[in-house]
């Protein structure tokens, strides 16, 4: 019985967060608003609306038709976690009927029911209306749902989202049920529930919660300015593109006849190289197979959000709970996995290349080319959720989206100066690129270590790889045991929630170790660069056990939390200091043994062809995904179904979207881009007479173009191809 009411009572929670159905009054700039909340406001006139109600009533039956059809039923599957209908979004609001001297508009609204009341009504009326009533169902059901509301407000969290305040009436501590009703726009829900449902709202207890109309999203200087720049990108690709394909294929011109920059936007170029790259000698090939499996699996656990727009939540809860759903549930570890291949590129591409003084000498150039790499597509998001997004898509649980927007249109510079994590943590525009900002600010850090790695004197480097890992392990858990945060993302302790999110898993002190595991990799995969590696078969076979037990354990880990029994805060410390650099202290030994012939068919598997395209397009889909998974979310009219099966093909779903749209972004924006920032470093440092900082920041995008000689070269390789 504890644990059915703790899966009931995780399921309404995560349903009314999920709704977006808890909003509330705020003091924030109106025009950062991603609707005209004055508009809601203006249109209701009492006079106007008992006109409109009487004629519908009256006169026009087909429309009072249409109205109820769009508008209030049970919800179905109420027993199963379904607390929510969100009945016709998009036929209530597109109902415009002209009436003299005004026009008849649908308004969409959604109520919360209280369950707790009692309602003298006979119960033949009340089921001409709702067909059944929450006071038909056991009390013993409801009682048990009292502390929902403790969960509600911690819930939001999960995936780095917090509430956009509109709301219109005021919170409810009990259980309510949210209904949508379609109602015309002059009136306000008690007045056209009163006339449509035979004056139910005497005995009905209901608060409004929020109304949508058509033309509720107001233009905003954003708006103009996303279509001049967004125009200004589209005609530069198309007289980029233009003069390639002039002078190559009409003018027979040499690659080395056409200027670079004036190609720089061309399709037929970014294209070519994207799908032709060939990899270095001394690339690392089985990396982008664990790019594109660990980007394919963060997007596999954030798309476990549309499981909460189920009608049969209390069952997918269940499943989530289980151990069979532990590939979806152990996915927030996955971003470790980034985090430690960030420090052993960082390493990896550097050592040899420069000494410590030309790091030094380049530090600038190194801190602008890593920034300044992963600011177009970051920007480019971020003027697209700001102004597009709001105003190509709609749903009744737009305002989820919502929140993104309005935190885009009011923390931007703060997600372009990579600093989210802290300023803004439960507020982030795109929430998932809390990633970003912990990565840049490792890199800042990253030279203190750089520069003793670069003095090639192997002793001092592992001494300071050895303090700097110490440090990272001995300082976050000190702080993780002073802290005593759960194990997990998924709560098992609802209250600490916001806490876990803000203070531990968007920290960088407590998310560094990896990346300083990865550095130590690194400078491994460095000193055997062009070595042979002899070991014997038996301890092979027993590394890899053990690193393959060590990753499992981390996966089983991560979930542990779910378990409704689970209290053990000195195991939850243990694992929230040492789980993830032990994850990356094993993928560490998977990408060395791979790389040094050990890998047998992990490395075959990683190293496939087909992983190359999407490891290339990675940083473009961590970025895009999740503003693609909230549209979808967002704009559903229907809850649907959960099954293992449906799941799995959403994420499909989500992944090819994700890939298509990354492939055109990476060619119109993130390529150009690229090639024009190498122009000006390259300028800059000839000016500096300074070593390439291009060969510093490698690890950036592996999409980085090569000089002008070698980008000829790859060319006429291509086209010989062709």
């Amino acid at each position: 019985m504890q644990k059915s009411s703790f899966e009931f009572l995780l399921v309404i929670a995560l349903i009314k967060y999920c709704d977006g159905t808890v909003f509330n009054v705020v003091n924030q700039n109106a025009a950062n608003y991603p609707f005209n909340m004055t508009l809601y406001e203006d249109v209701l006139n009492s006079e106007l609306c008992q006109r409109q109600l009487t004629y519908i009533t009256t006169n026009n039956t087909l429309l009072l038709l249409r109205f109820y059809d769009a508008g209030v039923r049970i919800p179905r599957s109420i027993l199963l976690g379904n607390t929510v209908d969100l009945g016709n979004y998009q036929q209530c609001i597109n109902i415009n009927q002209a009436l003299e001297g005004s026009d008849i508009q649908g308004k969409y609204c959604m109520i919360k029911v209280p369950t707790n009341q009692s309602l003298q009504i006979s119960s033949f009326l009340l089921s001409k209306w709702l067909k059944t009533t929450p006071s038909h169902l056991q009390n013993d059901t409801f009682s048990r749902l009292g502390a929902y509301d403790k969960l509600e407000n911690y819930v939001k969290t999960m995936f780095g989202l917090h509430e956009f305040k509109t709301r219109i009436g005021s919170l409810n501590p009990n259980l309510n049920l949210n209904l949508a009703v379609c109602i015309p726009a002059p009136c306000t829900t008690r007045e056209a529930l009163s006339v449509f449902y035979f004056n139910i709202t005497s005995i009905l207890q209901f608060e409004n919660d929020f109304c949508r109309l058509p033309g509720d999203k107001p233009w905003v200087p954003a708006d103009y300015v996303a279509i001049i720049i967004f125009s200004i990108i589209g005609l530069l690709v198309l007289l980029s593109t233009s003069y390639e394909l002039l002078h190559s294929l009409i003018l027979k011109k040499g690659s080395k006849e056409i200027r670079t920059i004036y190609r720089s936007f061309s399709v037929y170029t970014n294209t070519r190289r994207l799908l032709f790259h060939k990899s270095g000698l001394d690339s690392l090939e089985c990396i982008d197979g664990i790019r594109a499996l660990a980007m394919t699996w963060v997007i596999a656990g954030h798309a476990i959000l549309i499981v909460f727009n189920s009608i049969n939540l209390r069952e997918a809860i269940k499943w989530a709970q289980s151990i069979k759903a532990i590939w979806i549930t152990a996915a927030p570890i996955t971003v470790d996995t980034f985090f430690m291949l960030s420090g052993l590129l960082v390493v990896y591409t550097t050592a040899g290349k420069l000494n410590n003084m030309q790091l030094l000498q380049n530090l600038p150039l190194f801190y602008l080319h890593r920034v300044l790499r992963m600011f177009p597509i970051l920007a480019a998001m971020i003027l697209y959720e700001v102004s597009f997004q709001n105003r190509v898509f709609d749903g009744p649980l737009w305002n989820i989206q919502a929140m993104s927007i309005f935190a885009c249109r009011k923390y931007w510079w703060s997600a372009l100066l990579h600093i989210q994590n802290f300023y803004n943590p439960t507020n982030m525009c795109i929430p998932s690129t809390w990633y970003l900002s912990v990565d840049v600010q490792l890199h800042l850090l990253s030279p203190i270590f750089l520069f003793w790695i670069l003095s090639g004197k192997k002793n001092i480097v592992w001494i300071v790889l050895t303090i700097g890992l110490l440090t990272s392990l001995v300082t976050a858990t000190i702080y993780n045991f002073l802290q005593d945060f759960q194990s997990g993302i998924f709560i098992q302790n609802p209250l600490e929630l916001r806490r876990y999110y803000v203070y531990y898993y968007v920290n960088t002190l407590t998310r560094a170790s990896p990346f300083f595991v990865g550095m130590a990799y690194g400078y491994i995969l460095h000193l055997w660069k062009g070595k042979p590696l002899e070991i014997s078969k038996f301890l092979t076979l027993a590394v890899w056990s053990c690193m393959l037990l060590i990753l499992a354990g981390v996966m089983y880990c991560v979930r542990i939390n779910l378990d409704v029994n689970w209290d053990n805060q000195l195991a939850d410390n243990i694992l929230n200091s040492f789980m993830r650099p032990a994850w990356a202290f094993g993928l560490g030994w998977l990408i060395f043994a791979c790389v040094k012939g050990y890998g047998g068919p992990i490395n075959w598997f990683l190293c496939f062809n087909m992983w190359r395209l999407p490891a290339r397009l990675s940083y473009a889909m961590y970025i895009i995904h999740f503003p693609i998974i909230m549209t979808v979310y967002g704009s559903t009219n229907v809850r649907t179904l959960f099954s293992v099966q449906n799941l799995i093909l959403q994420i499909a779903a989500f992944l090819l979207i994700t890939v298509m749209i990354a492939f055109v972004v990476t060619v119109t924006i993130d390529a150009p881009f690229a090639t024009l920032i190498k122009l000006l470093l390259s300028k800059e440092k000839i000016s500096c007479q300074k070593t390439p900082v291009s060969e510093i920041s490698k690890h950036v995008q592996q999409s980085d173009m090569k000089d002008q000689n070698e980008m000829n070269q790859e060319e006429n390789d291509i086209s010989k191809k062709l």
